[in-house]
C-alpha cells in the first residue's frame, strides 16, 4: 500500500480516536516515549493514550497507570525478587487496555516485560486486534537469536534504532524498520570555547547551584552518571566516590553530579557525606526538574551562541562542559558519543548475572559506542571496566590517560558518528501508522 494511499485512510479515521497503549520502564524509555508520542500526535489529532511512562511521556498526553519506577528492576536476580509486583503490574495494564480497548501497543524497550504484554494481547479474545510494536529491538544480534520465533509470534512490528540490527529481521522475514535514535537528531559536537560552554553553563544553573560558582574554568570537570535507576546508584556510586578519592591528589578536579531525582540527589548527598566528606567541596550534585534549556533565559553572547544547544537536558549539558565522562552503560554512552565528550564506562551487576551474560552473549563489548564502532571499523573506542576491573585505581588511571590525550578518543567518536548519521531515519509513528493501515 501506498503511503499517498496510507494517509488518505488516515485522513478520513481522524474523527474516530485513535486508542494506543504504550509502556517505558526506566528514563530513557521515557525519553524514547515522549518523542514517539509527539510525533504522533503530529500525524493524528485524535490520539487517546493510556499506559505507563515518565515526565516526557505524560507531557506528551500519556495518563500514567502507575510510577514508571515500579518497572525499573536490573538483573536477574533482582527481577526474580519483584516478580510478584512485577506479575501483578502486568495484569493492571492488561485490565487497563482491555477497559480502554486499544487498537494499538507500542512497547518501548524492557523487551522481557514488554514481550510478555504483546503475548498476552495475542492470547486474549479481545473485541479487536491489537496490532503489537516493539520499539527497541531485543539484543537478539547479540545472544539468544532464536528469540526472533517470539518475537515474530508476539509482535506485528518491529522498531530498531541502529541499521546493523536489521539484518537478523531480514533473515528470518519478520517486519522490521531502522527508525534510528532521537538523539541523532537532536545532538552534535559543540563548537563553542570551554569557556564559552561553561559561563552559560553558570548562567544557567549558579541560581540554583552556587556551589557552581566556585568552581572554576581551570579545574579540570568530570561528570560522573552512576546510572537512572536507584539500584543501580546503589552499586556504582560507592565505586564513583572511591574513584574520586584515588584522584583527590592528582590533579585539580572538581565533579558534577546530574540526577534525574529527589530520591536520588537525597541518596547520593547522604552517601557522600557519610563516606567522603571531604571531596563533598568539590562536588555539586545537579537537579533540576525543568529539563529543557529555556532560550528566554539566555542573555549573554555566550548564551546566545547556545541557541543550537536548547534542547539540550540537564545531564547533557554538564557531559558538554566536562573534560570527561564516567558513567554505568546506558543511553547516557550514546549521549556522550554524539557530543564528542571523553567517557569511561563503568559497570557492576551480580555475580550471578554477570557469569550467567558472559555465557550467553555473542559480541565482546556492552556500551553502545564500543558496539557500533565494531559493527563499522572492528575496534572499540571506549574503555569498558566491568565487574573486578572496575575498581578506583583502574578507572583512575584510564581517567588521567584520557584527560591528557582526549583527541584520540574523540578522533575516534566522530568516525564513529559520521558513519551512523549517514543511515536515513524514518519517522516512527509514521511507520507504525503505515503498517497499522496496511
Amino acid at each position: 500500500m501506498s503511503d499517498e494511499l496510507v494517509f488518505n485512510n488516515l485522513a478520513l479515521s481522524l474523527n474516530k480516536p485513535l486508542t494506543i497503549g504504550i509502556v517505558a520502564g526506566e528514563a530513557s524509555g521515557d525519553a524514547l516515549g515522549g518523542d514517539f508520542m509527539a510525533k504522533m500526535n503530529a500525524l493524528h489529532p485524535n490520539v487517546r493514550w493510556v499506559g505507563v511512562g515518565g515526565d516526557a511521556m505524560k507531557k506528551a498526553g500519556l495518563t500514567s497507570l502507575f510510577d514508571i519506577k515500579r518497572l525499573s528492576v536490573m538483573g536477574l536476580v533482582e527481577v526474580v525478587k519483584h516478580l510478584p509486583d512485577l506479575l501483578l503490574a502486568t495484569k493492571e495494564i492488561l485490565d487497563a487496555f482491555c477497559r480502554h480497548n486499544i487498537d494499538i501497543f507500542v512497547g518501548i524497550d524492557a523487551p522481557d516485560f514488554n514481550l510478555r504484554i504483546s503475548k498476552s494481547l495475542k492470547n486474549q479474545s479481545l473485541i479487536k486486534p491489537v496490532f503489537c510494536v516493539q520499539y527497541v529491538s531485543p539484543s537478539i544480534w547479540a545472544w539468544r537469536e532464536n528469540r526472533i520465533f517470539n518475537i515474530k509470534a508476539v509482535t506485528d512490528l518491529v522498531l530498531c534504532l541502529f541499521p546493523f540490527e536489521l539484518p537478523v529481521y531480514q533473515k528470518h522475514q519478520h517486519p522490521a524498520v531502522c527508525v534510528g535514535h532521537p538523539l541523532l537528531a537532536k545532538l552534535s559536537p559543540d563548537t563553542r570555547t570551554d569557556t564559552e560552554k561553561f559561563q552559560t553553563f553558570l548562567q544557567k544553573f549558579s541560581p540554583n547551584f552556587p556551589k557552581l560558582l566556585h568552581f572554576t574554568q581551570n579545574e579540570q570537570k568530570i561528570c560522573l552518571m552512576p546510572g537512572s535507576r536507584l539500584s543501580e546508584i546503589h552499586t556504582i556510586l560507592p565505586l564513583l566516590v572511591e574513584t574520586m578519592v584515588w584522584l583527590n591528589d592528582k590533579g585539580d578536579f572538581c565533579y558534577l553530579l546530574p540526577v534525574i531525582s529527589q530520591e536520588h540527589k537525597d541518596f547520593i548527598e547522604s552517601f557522600i557525606q557519610e563516606t567522603a566528606p571531604a571531596l563533598s567541596a568539590k562536588i555539586c550534585i545537579i537537579f533540576n526538574q525543568k529539563s529543557q534549556f529555556d532560550i528566554d533565559d539566555c542573555s549573554s553572547s555566550a548564551n546566545a551562541s547556545a541557541a543550537n544547544y536548547q534542547n539540550l537536558s540537564v545531564s547533557q549539558e554538564i557531559m558538554n562542559i566536562s573534560s570527561l565522562v564516567i558513567l554505568a552503560s546506558g543511553t547516557a554512552t550514546l549521549e556522550a558519543l554524539l557530543l564528542h565528550r571523553p567517557m569511561i564506562v563503568v559497570y557492576k551487576v551480580n555475580r550471578f548475572t554477570y557469569l550467567l551474560a558472559k555465557r550467553l552473549v555473542k559480541i565482546p563489548y556492552v556500551c553502545l559506542p564500543n558496539i557500533l564502532s565494531f559493527n563499522q571499523t572492528r575496534k572499540p573506542i571506549v574503555p569498558e571496566l566491568l565487574q573486578h576491573d572496575a575498581n578506583a585505581e583502574n578507572i583512575g588511571k584510564h581517567a588521567l590517560n584520557i584527560l591528557k590525550h582526549p583527541s584520540t578518543q574523540i578522533h575516534e567518536q566522530k568516525i564513529t558518528t559520521d558513519l551512523l548519521r549517514q543511515n536515513s531515519h524514518a519517522n516512527p509513528a509514521k511507520v507504525v501508522l503505515t503498517y497499522f493501515f496496511e
